[in-house]
């Protein structure tokens, strides 16, 4: 279909989004040239493995307008003559009335600029998160002609209003997103449901190979010289309920004996650090930052349980489906998580893990207690879950899903489905 696709991404590279990369890359390895635009530079200090893998080149649009004036200027005057500049200001004004941000204004300037400045061999545009990198595609589309898709995912879609996703949706090819929950609120918006489809991100389980053996590990929780050791991987922000965590942790009885690996930076680190020591528990917690994915895959591996206490946020955003839950589960670690979003469609309660409610920081504490004492329980609910995760989120299979979408020759799991 495309000569090449340009990749629109808010930032790369960024550890906390691996299933982009794992994408992109499983992309190039079927034959999709790619290209990348990033809406930011990158921040994180170290990057995955994969990433060093990507050919991809990469264009960063102007952070801000005001730091590359010049830039943005000469985009302005190149593009004000291209056949879809009227209709691109058109939109962008419609959607200046309704959304008098700076940050509307930014995503109108990084348009004119990727409009002006992409690849010559680029013939389709495709944005990763429906909200900012999906507007500017659709500005970009409007004012080069080139058609645009779509993968939305968990914030971009429960934070950006109604309105702009039914546009957004009625001028994409097509769009894709990676839980029911989310194809299923989306398709209620666009001109058919057939123009969303659900693809699950998956896991390459060449990266993610089952651990050598059996899980040995017999911790119950009785011995303080040999703790069981929790494991919680996410960015610090409210959806991630690490507050919930903490305070679910400060009241388990003394007699049990754990440790709290959390992993993920994030602007809420300070404090939620802070609020451990007002429980008394920061002692028992490691605070290792953010850290790429062979350093989290070996925590995997010596965990006993991973916990993700996720919830709504005040602004609505939410998790999707965490790739951390299946990631975990495809090293046979047993997990504990929340009934928010597509959650449940990964993690079954009571049979490959337990779920609690969002918020609720007694059930959270009454499952983690439950599960820190009988190790047992924990293999059992571990094999459940690495068998269904192989089974049923296997990477190639969302692959097949996207290679056809862009006119690649779709491999034979394209149908597969998992009940």
């Amino acid at each position: 279909m495309a000569n090449a696709v340009l990749f629109i991404l808010k930032g790369y590279p960024r550890l906390s989004e691996t299933f982009i990369a794992q994408e992109i890359r499983a992309l190039e390895l079927r034959g999709l040239d790619i290209r990348i635009a990033s809406l930011r530079h990158p921040t994180d200090r170290a990057v995955h493995p994969i990433h060093k893998e990507i050919r991809a080149p990469v264009l960063y649009l102007p952070e801000y307008l005001y730091q590359e004036p010049l830039r943005v200027l000469r985009s302005w005057w190149r593009t004000r003559r291209l056949p879809g500049y009227v209709d691109a200001r058109r939109a962008w004004l419609k959607d200046l009335r309704r959304d008098l941000t700076p940050n509307r204004v930014r995503r109108f300037g990084q348009a004119l600029v990727l409009a002006n400045e992409r690849p010559p061999e680029v013939s389709w545009l495709h944005a990763h998160f429906i909200h900012t990198p999906g507007s500017v595609a659709r500005y970009a589309s409007l004012l080069s002609g080139l058609p645009w898709s779509c993968s939305a995912h968990a914030k971009d879609i429960w934070t950006t209003p109604e309105w702009e996703k039914r546009e957004k949706l009625g001028g994409a090819a097509w769009a894709v997103t990676c839980t029911a929950h989310g194809r299923d609120h989306l398709a209620a918006l666009a001109p058919t449901t057939d123009r969303v489809r659900l693809v699950y991100h998956g896991l390459d389980f060449d990266r993610f190979s089952p651990p050598e053996g059996s899980p040995a590990n017999r911790r119950d929780g009785r011995n303080a010289a040999d703790p069981v050791v929790l494991l919680s991987v996410g960015r610090a922000v409210e959806k991630k309920g690490f507050d919930i965590l903490l305070d679910a942790l400060a009241g388990l009885p003394k007699t049990l004996s754990w440790q709290l690996v959390h992993i993920g930076g994030g602007p809420d680190l300070a404090a939620l650090k802070q609020h451990a020591r007002r429980l008394g528990i920061g002692d028992r917690i490691r605070w290792l930052g953010g850290q790429p994915q062979d350093v989290v895959l070996q925590h995997y591996r010596a965990a006993d349980l991973l916990v993700l206490a996720s919830r709504i946020a005040a602004d609505g955003d939410r998790d999707g489906l965490p790739n951390v839950l299946l990631e975990a589960q495809s090293q046979r670690l047993a997990v504990i998580a929340t009934r928010v979003s597509a959650i449940p469609e990964l993690v079954e309660h009571g049979v490959t893990g337990l779920l609690a409610e969002p918020g609720d920081a007694a059930a959270l504490r009454a499952a983690m207690q439950q599960l820190i004492a009988d190790p047992a329980r924990r293999a059992e609910l571990a094999a459940a879950a690495f068998e269904r995760v192989h089974r049923c989120f296997d990477l190639q299979v969302g692959i097949d899903v996207l290679a056809e979408r862009f006119g690649l020759t779709a491999g034979p799991d394209a149908l597969r489905t998992c009940a």
